[in-house]
């Protein structure tokens, strides 16, 4: 018996017994399914991560302190001796020039006097508060290391739109799941002038209503409100037009209170902190982070494999079972060929050949199927990230997994369906004709 007379018989034989084979074949789709969908969706969380990490953003981000760092901070930032540089737009060109860096986001804060309606959880008024706003770019929320939590972020240029940090919920005695109770809310805030008033100065404030419009974790700068750069650089400009308002009111003489360097690629962090150090700044970066992320990676994948291995291995224990089956149920049919000169080996060639056959469908099948789902799923992310105006992820299918769905259900199929086979393959032909 040739090869192409034992595909062919396996193939009728499959035909005879749609029902056995369908479940069969669904079994293993399901699990092929599941593997090449993991796999893919780890594949492709994996090379977004990493393509931030080798091009830029906020994992390869270095933060740029406008005065030296906090002695109690030695341990995490560069520190830089003597007296205070201001980072204005000469600084912010000098570094931009780098070679390394891939671009430069000024940060500008303010301290502001802040009026909210809100109530403590034990329904206590809050009384005004002083507090520093953050300003950023909002077009380039996504190179900064900023996370939406809830809401939406300020629109971009809006000065009558904020978003308010876990720190701001502390303040009402609120969780982190309570963060959609501050949606909506309408805050006063002002920030504060000098004016003169004969012999004496006087402090008074210009108080404008803004909307808490989302809650965000943000790193970008100290401070539990972020607005856009148009709202804090408009009260920063209109303190600062008071009477000898800077030592009046201690106000920032910086232009800029950070900035936030993004340079080309995780690789060059090191080389760009020391550059700017060089300049006379002090930093910080996360890189001990980084080099975690990496590795946690690696083991999500190892992870994410194994769970879909598993899923075949028991896919494959049904493909055993069922040919068992089979083989219980054509003893008859094993001993006609037999009977007319069919050797072991042709015998087990057949049932190896129907075992791969249906090996080989679910994993066709269940390829298919598990890019479908990673699909729908890359949908889902991508219309979250678009909630927080973040860049979406392509969705990729390497062609590791779709050779390693399809052959490896055929080659699990194929083991599964070797002790059936030679069972089958020493059924003596007197025992199978007669049924017994």
């Amino acid at each position: 018996m040739s090869w192409r007379d034992a595909i062919t018989l396996a193939v009728r034989t499959v035909r005879r017994r749609p029902g056995r084979a369908l479940l069969t074949v669904l079994a293993v789709t399901l699990a092929a399914a599941l593997l090449t969908a993991l796999l893919t969706i780890s594949t492709t969380a994996e090379t977004r991560v990493l393509d931030q990490l080798s091009s830029g953003g906020p994992l390869a981000g270095i933060k740029v302190a406008a005065a030296e760092p906090d002695p109690g901070q030695v341990d995490q930032d560069d520190a830089q001796p003597g007296a205070p540089k201001n980072l204005d737009d000469a600084a912010r060109q000098e570094i931009t020039d780098l070679p390394d860096v891939r671009e430069v986001i000024p940060i500008v804060s303010t301290r502001m006097f802040v009026i909210t309606p809100a109530r403590d959880k034990d329904g206590h008024r809050i009384d005004p508060f002083q507090e520093d706003v953050v300003g950023v770019d909002l077009d380039k929320i996504n190179q900064l290391p900023i996370t939406l939590t809830a809401g939406r972020l300020p629109v971009t240029g809006s000065t009558s739109e904020v978003a308010v940090t876990q720190g701001y919920l502390e303040r009402l005695g609120l969780g982190r799941l309570d963060a959609p109770q501050v949606l909506g809310t309408q805050l006063a805030m002002a920030s504060g002038q000098v004016v003169s008033n004969g012999e004496t100065n006087r402090v008074r404030g210009r108080w404008t209503k803004v909307t808490i419009v989302g809650v965000v974790a943000q790193e970008a700068s100290n401070g539990q409100f972020l607005a856009s750069t148009e709202t804090v650089q408009q009260a920063r400009d209109w303190a600062a037009a008071g009477v000898d308002a800077s030592s009046a009111l201690d106000l920032p003489t910086s232009p800029y209170t950070g900035l936030f360097v993004v340079a080309r690629g995780i690789d060059n962090v090191s080389k760009v902190r020391a550059q700017i150090t060089a300049i006379g700044y002090s930093t910080a970066a996360p890189e001990n982070l980084l080099a975690s992320v990496r590795r946690y990676l690696r083991v999500v994948e190892i992870v994410l494999s194994a769970v879909g291995i598993i899923a075949l291995v028991v896919a494959a224990l049904g493909i055993s079972n069922a040919m068992l089956a089979a083989v219980r149920e054509r003893r008859r049919e094993i001993g006609v060929l037999k009977a007319i000169g069919a050797r072991d080996r042709d015998v087990y060639r057949v049932f190896l050949v129907e075992a791969g056959t249906l090996g080989f469908l679910g994993g066709v099948f269940g390829t298919a199927l598990g890019w479908l789902i990673a699909a729908m799923v890359g949908r889902v992310v991508n219309g979250y990230l678009a909630a927080q105006r973040l860049v979406g992820v392509q969705l990729t299918l390497p062609w590791m997994v779709v050779v390693g769905g399809i052959v490896g259900s055929t080659l699990l199929a194929l083991v599964a369906g070797t002790l059936p086979a030679v069972r089958a393959a020493r059924l003596p032909a007197r025992e199978a004709v007669s049924g017994t």
